[in-house]
Order: structure tokens, then sequence, then C-alpha cells
């Protein structure tokens, strides 16, 4: 059943590419790769105490696509970051402009949110502006040098979309538990969801929210057939599981690397580029809660759900029917939306808690912790400028948020955009931390603590009314 649904699902998808092309010219595509691993000794962040890196397990890179159909040019870039201030973006973005004229709202930069890689946050990620560390400043040089490395390769192309749904890897973290169980958050109150339960616990009730197991992408090759390059995003936060003191890229860079060998294009000149951007899954692993799971070795699960996602997207690969008549367009906004700031008891807390906190940080606990970013807060701005973009791409559109978004959103996107098919990536153009819902903001947990989140209660509203607007305006180009 599931392989006839899926059958359908792609002929759809190739029907309406073919039905929505406009009066573009011919296609043409190049995809590249731009290495941005950091040097060992940098803090590998993704924990809540960062210790330096002590091996390279696998490289960092950007990974970078151009279409240009004879009109217009844009530019996709999935980068092997935990995140990344926006601040990068804008210093990549304004040297890819000035370097290939490329404007700079055509261009999709967006992070993986591996957690075995050096901070491009800066020194302060709660600090809007600021200046570009060394490392920040080598990743948006070395983005800027992949986007026209892609350009160099520019060559006649074609598209298909494709849709694959990958239910089996994606868990939602958040649960109810039983009354009387759930434990304390580092402020002293308790929340009535609790992120990531012991797994297999008979105080678990049921998840708080559903999951998105739809895997998107977009293929692109030649018209004879060899492949250029594919761009995914999957709703899955990361998988983890590395060494001691390892960078690594995580399951994102596995699929591409596993993608690229089942194609037999590993050794492709020019190469080929696969591309796994992160969906909506700010509040989804990859752990089943309700069975625990035995002890695995370093990167044995990564692997295992990397290698599975990339044969599924394969063998979608095979049915579908590929246009080189597309529409670009894009559009980029920045609605100003209000900030997370600590009230005078959340001040008076934190006060008292770091009176009372080690000397030595690695010795903090939780509270002491979210007690020092309650006071980094303190003269945070009551509104901010949130970047959001939408790139139509034929019949399809691509929207963004800065943020670590929760799989509600994304689906929500999906249902509204007039443009099929849809779908969301997050941590795109800085970070803002998580987006839950205004119900999930209502249930507590970890990522609608003050600092995990800081954009106002109603903000993914107002962020995914103000995405499908530009979807609309897309919809009618012409």
């Amino acid at each position: 059943m599931r392989v006839g649904l899926l059958a359908l699902a792609v002929a759809l998808t190739s029907l309406a590419i073919q039905t929505a092309a406009a009066e573009a010219g011919p296609l043409k595509a190049g995809a590249a790769t731009s290495n941005i691993t950091p040097q060992l000794g940098g803090k590998i962040v993704g924990g809540f105490k960062p210790f330096p890196a002590t091996h390279i397990h696998d490289e960092l890179h950007a990974r970078c696509l151009v279409l240009d159909n004879g009109e217009t040019r844009i530019a996709l870039v999935v980068c092997d970051l935990l995140g990344l201030h926006r601040k990068v973006s804008d210093e990549a973005r304004r040297m890819i402009q000035e370097e290939t004229n490329i404007p700079r709202e055509n261009v999709l930069i967006s992070a993986t949110h591996t957690h075995s890689g050096v901070s491009a946050l800066g020194g302060n990620r709660f600090k809007i502006e600021q200046d570009l560390d060394d490392y920040q400043q080598f990743i948006a040089r070395r983005i800027a040098d992949g986007v026209r490395c892609a350009i160099n390769l520019l060559r006649p192309a074609e598209i298909a979309w494709g849709t694959v749904d990958i239910p089996e890897h994606v868990f939602n973290r958040r649960w109810f538990m039983r009354p009387g169980t759930m434990p304390p958050n580092p402020f002293g109150t308790t929340d009535l969801v609790k992120m990531n339960p012991p797994a297999g616990s008979p105080n678990l009730v049921e998840p708080a929210g559903p999951t998105d197991p739809g895997l998107s992408f977009l293929a692109v090759r030649e018209p004879e057939g060899r492949p250029i390059a594919l761009y995914a995003a999957y709703s899955l936060h990361y998988v983890g599981g590395v060494g001691p003191g390892h960078i690594s890229a995580d399951y994102f860079a596995m699929f591409c690397n596993e993608l690229s060998r089942l194609q037999d294009a590993d050794h492709q000149d020019p190469p080929y580029v696969a591309m796994m951007a992160n969906g909506t899954s700010g509040d989804i692993n990859n752990i089943n809660f309700r069975e625990p799971r035995p002890r695995k070795a370093a990167y044995e699960q990564m692997r295992y759900v990397a290698h599975d996602v990339a044969r599924k997207v394969h063998s979608a690969l095979a049915g579908l029917k590929y246009s080189g008549d597309v529409v670009l367009a894009s559009r980029y906004r920045e609605p100003m939306i209000g900030t997370r700031r600590p009230t005078q008891d959340q001040i008076a807390w934190a006060k008292e808690t770091l009176k009372n906190a080690p000397e030595d940080r690695q010795d903090w606990n939780l509270s002491a912790i979210y007690a020092d970013r309650v006071m980094q807060l303190i003269d945070a701005p009551e509104t901010t400028a949130v970047p959001l973009q939408v790139l139509r791409v034929g019949p399809a559109t691509i929207g963004t948020m800065p943020n670590e978004i929760f799989c509600e959103i994304g689906l929500e996107f999906k249902e509204r955009s007039e443009l099929k098919p849809a779908f969301l990536v997050s941590i795109a153009h800085g970070y803002l931390g998580y987006l839950p819902t205004p119900r999930h903001h209502d249930l507590g947990g970890y990522e609608t603590w003050i600092s995990t989140n800081r954009l106002e209660r109603d903000a993914s509203v107002k962020m995914l009314n103000e995405l499908i607007e530009m979807t609309k305006e897309l919809a009618a180009s012409k």
C-alpha cells in the first residue's frame, strides 16, 4: 500500500511540475562543497558544558546548489553546524551578492544542527549585534566560495520534486507523565511536559505532539540523466552517538555520502552534491521512548538511520519525471517580533542562584546555567527583526525560519501553502532558539524555558502567517 501511495504522490508531483512550467528559459544548475571544518581545540557545542574538540571523525562542509533559469538565479546552502548567528548569513550573502550578483534575498543559508561542531554563534549567542570571530569569518568566506564554485559548474539541468514517508526514525520527545512524577525544572517549578523522559518508564502517558514523517526533496540532474545534486529536508533533530571529543556532521553527512554511493556518483566529476537540511524537528528526535534502546557503539545508530533514509530516497528517485522549464523566485522579509525578557521575579531568582553557585562553571548545575542566561537577557531589546524567506522552485516552495521549529508548524505550512509540495527548513539565516506553538508554550518544558526560547508566545503564529502571505505572492509570480 505504501509503495502505491508513493507512486501516486510522485506522479502527481511530476504532473504539477509539467503543468506549472512558466516562461523561463532552459534550466542550468551547479553544485559544490566547501570545507568548514574548525581547528582542533575549539569548544564543541550542543550540550550545556562545551568541551574541546580533540579529533575530526568526518569533515564539516557547506553544501551549495545554484539554479538559474535564464531570468533568475538562486542559491541553496546547507552548513554542517549546530546553528549560525545571523551576522554570518548576512556577511556570506553580502559577499555572494558582490561577487556573483545573486541578490542576497535569493540565497538560502541554513544549518543542519549537528551537535558535534564548534560554535558559529559567536562569543554570546544572545547578542544580536556582534563582530564576527575568526571561525565565523572563515565560515562566511567558505560559503561564498562554495557558491562561486557552484556557479563555475553551471550546466544544462532539469529537476523533479519528490516526497517519501519515513516514520520509523522520528519520535516526539515531549511527553505527558503520570501525576506526581514530573521532575522540577531548573527554575524550581514544574512543567506539564517532560523533554526526553526516561525511555521505557512506566510513568509515561503519551507524546505531547505529532511527528512529521515526510521527507521532501528536490532532485537535479543533467538532461542525459547524470545526477547533479539533491536537496532534502527531514524533520529529525540529529542522531548523535559520536566518539569523545569528535567533530562530526552527524547523520546529515552520512546520508549524503550514502546517497551518492547508491547512485554510483561518489567519484563523479563534477562531483555530485547531496544536501540534507533540518526540517521542523524542534520537538522530534530519534529515540523511541516506549522502548529502552540498547547501548550502541559510536556512530552505529547514526549510520543505520542515515543509510536507511538514503535507501528510501534512492528508491523514490526511480519514479520521478523531470522538467527543464521551471519558475524561480524568492521573497525575503524581516518582521519585528517580540522577545522573551526576564521578569523581576526571574531576575531575583537568578541573582540568588548565582550567589550560591560554585566558582568553577564546569561544576554548575542547570539552575546556575539558566540563572546566568537570565542575567544575560536583562538588556535584550523588546523586539527583534526575524529573517524569513520563501523560495519558489517550479510549483514547489521552501520556507525558512531562524529557529528550531516544532513539527506542528511545519505540518501547518505544508497544508496552507498555495504552492505544493511545500516544506519548512529550520535554523536559516540565524539562530533564535526554539519555536514552539502557543499551546506548547503553555505546556512548558525545556524548549519553552527563557533563553532556550527567545521569542514571544505567539511568535510562531505571526511568523507562519507572514510566510503564507509570501507564498501567495510567489504563487502569482510569472
